[in-house]
């Protein structure tokens, strides 16, 4: 993205679990049904909001729910009947409160505080255009080294993990898809196209999926961070460019990001794009953003609330289908088992005011919710970047995700990650992004390795098979000024830096 969005999250270990399905009151069930798109009259003299209401499941709930949206001044864009979300928009100022006493309403709340428009992610810093002088000093490396890309030499990330030697044992099988849910994926890059599959993905702008041809791509190249994430996960070994970490899985673009140069990643997009992948038979999906407008979701405010209710039922439906979604720990550099954060970015969709929150009580969404991995990031030394948030008990695993201070012995010198952009382009950037879609092919290793493992097994393997730097013994000081700018609490097996360890690509084949 254009600007900075930090990227928090919080541990998913039992008690956390137990905290949000109380504060929730309930894990909601699956049931079948499909979205339907319907109209009812609205109200037009406020600015028109869009909410989420969450119900029971049965059939008699929603649809005396749906005659109660209709008489407050609602009009419903579409229901999710098999988790009982509907995603509704209304002009009515008093909308929220009066359905929320609706007979049946277990939630609801508006997504957004800025009103409708007619028409979030985890990098750090703008992105760093691969230069064809680069390229070509690169691709002469990469050719002496005898890599099969030409810009294989710039990717030390690949060998920090195993995935050159993982990817002459078993590169990924075609019955595996990973759905990046972002900005928009350009599936016409020609280290995309082999591996890219039309029939998983959408656009879900709106909480709406439109599955019409090409609708997943970015609307321009300001755009990229998709496509960077999936280069990252499933660039072919084509003899073209870069190589993926599974460069023989699928991978898929589903769009959630607002299409102007805010980029925000609403809620009822993000609901649409979790079923919309557990309909079309997506095994793992990958999350390098925050849903906005919130960067925590306070469970004593009733929009909040619904936010995190909303998310949750989509997520916990996709992982009943089989998939396993894999998010950002955020560039914060923040001590996430902390007692308080100040939150000065939130709402940011409007007038962001400071305030201090509990991250056991705010929920960063989707990141905070039950059985998503929570992804840190490394640097070259296989050290923590400098950016990347942290916690014990909080981080699941590690990945690189690149740190500009950390140096690698490569052509560029480069320590970012370098991938796929839009237009038949190349570039850097770091983040906990760029760590989280290493971990997400790693996971599409590990399905094709053992293609009836759950999301649960998959996770717990993917634990097990990390390598656990343990906590560094000298202060982690990166700045060098004589002040630890983190501390790492915890042992060799698990802790606050690296969770259970870096990911391992080889033995995910092995």
């Amino acid at each position: 993205m254009a600007h900075l969005r930090p990227r928090r999250r919080l541990a998913l270990a039992v008690p956390v679990v137990l905290s949000l399905t109380a504060s929730l009151g309930f894990l909601p069930s699956a049931a079948s049904a499909v979205p339907i798109a319907e109209t009812t009259a609205q109200a037009a003299d406020a600015p028109n909001l869009a909410y989420v209401v969450n119900t029971r499941l049965d059939h008699h709930t929603i649809n005396s729910v749906k005659k109660a949206i209709n008489a407050a001044g609602g009009t419903i864009v579409v229901t999710y009947e098999k988790i009982g979300v509907i995603v509704v928009h209304s002009a009515n100022p008093d909308f929220g409160a009066r359905i929320r006493a609706v007979r049946g309403v277990q939630s609801a709340g508006a997504t957004r505080t800025a009103p409708l428009s007619l028409a979030s992610t985890t990098d750090e810093g703008a992105v760093q255009y691969l230069s064809k002088d680069q390229a070509a000093k690169t691709a002469k490396a990469s050719a002496a080294a005898g890599d099969s890309e030409p810009l294989e030499a710039d990717q030390w990330d690949l060998p920090a993990i195993g995935a050159d030697k993982a990817a002459k044992i078993n590169p990924g099988s075609k019955s595996v898809t990973v759905a990046v849910i972002d900005v928009g994926v350009d599936d016409t890059h020609p280290d995309i196209a082999p591996n890219f599959s039309a029939s998983q993905s959408a656009n879900c702008v709106g909480g709406k999926a439109d599955t019409t041809y090409g609708s997943w791509r970015p609307v321009d190249s300001a755009h990229y961070h998709g496509t960077h994430v999936a280069g990252e996960i499933a660039a072919a070994r084509n003899g073209i460019g870069v190589a993926g970490v599974a460069p023989g899985v699928k991978v898929s673009g589903i769009t959630v990001a607002e299409p102007d140069s805010t980029q925000l990643f609403y809620p009822e997009s993000v609901v649409c794009a979790f079923v919309f992948a557990a309909d079309h038979g997506v095994e793992i999906t990958n999350n390098s953003y925050y849903v906005d407008p919130w960067l925590y979701n306070c469970m004593d405010d009733p929009d909040q609330r619904a936010i995190v209710d909303a998310v949750n039922r989509a997520q916990l439906y996709a992982q009943s289908k089989g998939t396993l979604n894999v998010a950002a720990a955020g560039n914060s550099n923040d001590d996430l088992d902390s007692d308080a954060l100040v939150d000065d970015s939130s709402p940011d969709d409007s007038t962001a005011t400071p305030r201090t929150v509990d991250p056991h009580k705010c929920f960063d969404v989707p990141t905070q919710l039950p059985g998503v991995v929570t992804v840190s990031s490394v640097g070259a030394k296989k050290a923590k970047s400098y950016f990347s948030s942290y916690g014990q008990g909080v981080i699941d695993v590690s990945a690189p995700g690149g740190d500009a201070l950390q140096i690698p012995d490569t052509p560029s010198k480069n320590g970012r990650i370098l991938s796929t952009l839009p237009n038949n382009s190349y570039g850097y950037l770091q983040g906990t992004s760029m760590a989280t879609p290493h971990v997400a092919a790693v996971a599409a290793l590990l399905k094709s390795t053992h293609p009836h493992a759950s999301p649960a097994q998959l996770q717990a393997l993917l634990k097990a098979e990390a390598d656990n730097p343990g906590c560094p013994t000298a202060p982690y000081d990166t700045n060098g000024d004589g002040v630890a700018d983190a501390t790492c609490v915890g042992g060799k097996r698990v802790n606050g830096f690296y969770g259970f360890g870096i990911v391992n690509a080889l033995r995910a084949v092995k």
